[in-house]
This record gives structure tokens, sequence and C-alpha cells, in this order.
């Protein structure tokens, strides 16, 4: 089993890629209204500064920096990959299950790297 470390730096700033499980399917940029509601959604919630965003269809690329003292980026992820995808769900698009009876939108995992440097 490979054993995923993450830097979690308070106040840091991060690049992330995060990826549908279906590469195939365009949903992130055919329902790009909802991911950026999401979006606002839980940055009003939990404050983070986007400083870049890239959307493709199937994957995203975002830096983000978040408030002095926090680093729990992962929450804000979670809240983010749920509340697309529920809105996905309730706009009636058809979802693939997943083993645990969830919905199987998002790979379970995604890419981040510390930015070391100013952006």
């Amino acid at each position: 089993m490979v054993l995923y470390r993450h830097n979690r730096l308070s106040g840091g700033t991060y690049f992330f890629t995060v990826t549908l499980a279906d590469r195939r399917i365009r949903l992130l940029v055919d329902h790009a209204d909802l991911l950026r509601e999401a979006f606002r959604q839980v940055r009003s919630a939990t404050p983070f500064e986007t400083k870049a965003i890239v959307v493709l269809p199937d994957h995203i690329h975002t830096i983000w920096t978040l408030p002095e003292g926090d680093s729990d980026y992962p929450a804000r992820w979670r809240a983010i990959k749920s509340r697309f995808t529920r809105a996905v769900k309730a706009r009636g698009i058809p979802l693939s299950k997943a083993a645990n009876g969830g919905h199987a939108l998002w790979q379970r995992r995604y890419w981040e790297h510390t930015v070391r440097d100013a952006c």
C-alpha cells in the first residue's frame, strides 16, 4: 500500500490537482456554475484565497492560500466535492455508485504540493 503524506503548513499556499473518477466525462465544464457555487459556499464557511484556478473537463488545478493558523485544506476539498456532487445529482444527472454506497464521481485522492515561493 502506498503511504500518502500531505504537508500541512499553517497559512500555507498549495497547488492542487483534483480529478474526476471517470476521466471521460465533462461534468466540471458542463456544470461550471455548480462548481463555482460549491467553491463560493465553502469559501464563505471556511475562508481561503484562490490565487489561480484552471477547470478542465475532468480535473481542476488550483492554487490556494489558507488563513494564518489554518492548515485544514482536506476538509475544504471534502466539502467542495460533496457540494458539487449533491448539486449534480439534484440536476438529475445520473452518477455511478461507489462500493461504499456513495457516488463515484471523484477520485479518492488528489495531488497537493506546497508552494515555497511567493505567488
